[in-house]
């Protein structure tokens, strides 16, 4: 990012004068490196299916060359693609990094070196074998990462799941949260971009201004609630717009809008209508790993029973797998 006339905008080659200059970088000690721009560079609020798709095919293709990889990524929808990204790189057995910065590397007091040379650090060693977010002096589970503040220089929170490692003068690694590297050879799922959406429960929400647009073309929509699970009940104009999206194929699944604890559909009379309805429970999924697992189980072409089983079901440790 470089200062403009309009804000803070990208610009193709600043980024790689700026690692040419940031001596650390090429010290001793630092792991051997090969720098790759993507075309277009974007506003990491452009980011959408495409571009998360030529981001792991950039890592597929290259993936015997290389220990690990660094994704450089703006700080808005990162927790969007690493989420996408942890599904995709199927039996991943390499650390995949994705870092940036709240201040732009060009201005003073960035945060992007620090988060940079970790990362680099980090993807050399090896010992994470998933697609992780390093922010902050934290190393997150890719798919289990929010963004938490906009102005923040701990911009990124995991409140469901516990750090892998967390970088001091040290880095210390929680061998036990790490994964073992997988048996089966790494693969790329590309994703799809079928129709999916989210709604997200309010106080006074009326339902009906939603029913147009859920219709047989929409396949997934993440319902973003109060609590446990829970909805208005009053009026009950939603329950018989979910009974129809549910019945015309669409994987309605439920998220709670609290960003620690999980989804428990039935706890509340509240929330038992939407499982009768047909709603699956996301349990304590964060919304862009609902978004992104959606993605790839239409992608994998999935039928509908079978992603409604997935969704309730840990994929690749995106939600904790409740207790029957």
């Amino acid at each position: 990012m470089v200062p403009t006339a309009n804000g803070y905008s990208p610009r193709p080659g600043v980024f790689r004068d700026a690692l040419d200059a940031i001596h650390e970088l090429h010290c001793a000690g630092m792991p051997g490196w090969d720098f790759l721009e993507m075309e277009p560079i974007l506003d990491s609020s452009d980011m959408a299916v495409d571009e998360w798709n030529k981001i792991g095919s950039v890592i597929a293709e290259n993936y015997a060359r290389y220990d690990g990889f660094v994704v450089m990524h703006g700080t808005d929808t990162m927790a969007y693609t690493a989420s996408a990204l942890s599904f995709m790189l199927e039996n991943l057995a390499k650390p995949v990094v994705l870092t940036g910065s709240q201040i732009p590397l060009c201005e003073l007091r960035s945060d992007g070196l620090d988060n940079l040379v970790t990362s680099m650090l980090i993807a050399a060693e090896g010992r994470a074998h998933e697609v992780c977010l390093y922010f902050g002096g934290r190393l997150l589970r890719g798919n289990r990462a929010i963004k938490q503040s906009a102005d923040g220089m701990i911009a990124f929170a995991s409140p469901n799941y516990p750090p892998l490692a967390e970088a001091g003068i040290a880095i210390r690694y929680a061998d036990t949260l790490l994964r073992p590297c997988p048996a089966d050879p790494f693969r790329l799922q590309p994703l799809k971009n079928v129709p999916i959406g989210v709604i997200k429960v309010f106080p006074g929400i009326q339902f009906e201004l939603f029913e147009q647009i859920m219709t047989e073309s929409l396949r997934g929509i993440v319902l973003e609630t109060f609590g446990a699970g829970n909805i208005p009940s009053a009026h009950g104009n939603l329950l018989p717009i979910v009974e129809r999206a549910v019945r015309s194929g669409t994987v309605v699944t439920v998220c709670s809008q609290c960003p620690q604890g999980t989804v428990s559909l039935g706890t509340y009379a509240t929330s038992h209508a939407l499982k009768r309805a047909g709603a699956v429970s996301g349990h304590d999924l964060t919304t862009e790993a609902a978004v992104a697992k959606l993605y790839y189980l239409f992608s994998k072409g999935l039928c509908r029973d079978e992603i409604k089983s997935a969704m309730e079901r840990n994929v690749c440790g995106e939600l904790s797998q409740p207790v029957e």
